[in-house]
């Protein structure tokens, strides 16, 4: 086993960087270039070879916005259950689709997917961009299917920071509330690519931020592949992951 891999416990898919809002909050940029998105039967080999050999314990799968892939999202959820992984995670923004057809249709897939949970970005940044009511719609589809559902917002400075922003996120993710939905305590914004841009004054000028989700290359715990295939300085669709994990380096 790779000594740099021996804690791995995780698999996370960015099923695809396409995205339906244009966050100014977010630490990708703008999203103004098309991505591809992850195969899904490469994807399956790839969670099936990985639990073959560690003891994952959780997955996850996100974006930009995974559901304009539904049947990969589905199809990568379905095996985690097939192989026992007892915490799986979507996070979505809730908006794929205006059509309340495709909505319920969606939400119908995960259920059989075996889909567990959804974390919804509901907040000041997503809603600047997107449409309340289809999110609101297709909570309650996941929540109808029996699919957990919990709000999950991203947060400036810090959740309980008095900016107009976070005061916005407060009012909406309290119509969720209101109805029974569970509120997550989501995310703190990075200050990294459109955050840095457009929210600069809220962080201190030359104040060294690391990242939360930034993990020593010399001791990964989570397996982050790509929409492109790339993982571990090498790629899924040319080599096996096996092949990847045996011969990853940090240096």
């Amino acid at each position: 086993m790779n000594e740099y891999l021996k804690n791995l416990d995780r698999i996370e898919f960015v099923v695809t960087m396409n995205c339906t809002g244009r966050c100014k909050h977010c630490s990708e940029g703008e999203h103004i270039s098309a991505s591809p998105h992850i195969d899904s039967d490469t994807a399956v080999k790839t969670v099936k070879a990985v639990c073959g050999l560690y003891d994952i314990k959780s997955l996850m799968t996100f974006g930009g916005e995974p559901l304009l892939y539904p049947e990969t999202v589905a199809a990568i959820h379905r095996t985690a259950f097939e192989l026992g992984i007892p915490q799986c995670d979507i996070i979505t923004n809730g908006y794929f689709s205006k059509n309340k057809d495709k909505i319920k249709d969606t939400a119908l897939l995960l259920r059989d997917s075996r889909a567990e949970t959804v974390l919804l970005s509901v907040d000041a940044f997503h809603q600047e961009t997107i449409p309340l009511e289809p999110v609101e719609f297709f909570a309650h589809c996941l929540r109808e299917n029996g699919i957990y559902v919990e709000i999950s917002p991203a947060w400036l400075v810090g959740r309980n920071a008095d900016n107009p922003y976070n005061a916005i996120t407060s009012e909406l993710i309290g119509k969720f509330a209101a109805k029974g939905f569970n509120i997550g305590n989501g995310n703190v914004i990075f200050p990294e690519g459109n955050a840095l841009k457009y929210f600069g004054e809220y962080f201190r000028e030359g104040e060294a931020v690391s990242n939360p989700y930034e993990e020593s290359p010399y001791d990964l715990h989570s397996l982050c592949i790509g929409c492109d295939g790339s993982a571990l300085n090498g790629n899924i669709y040319e080599k096996d992951i096996l092949q990847l994990i045996e011969e990853y380096s940090p240096v």
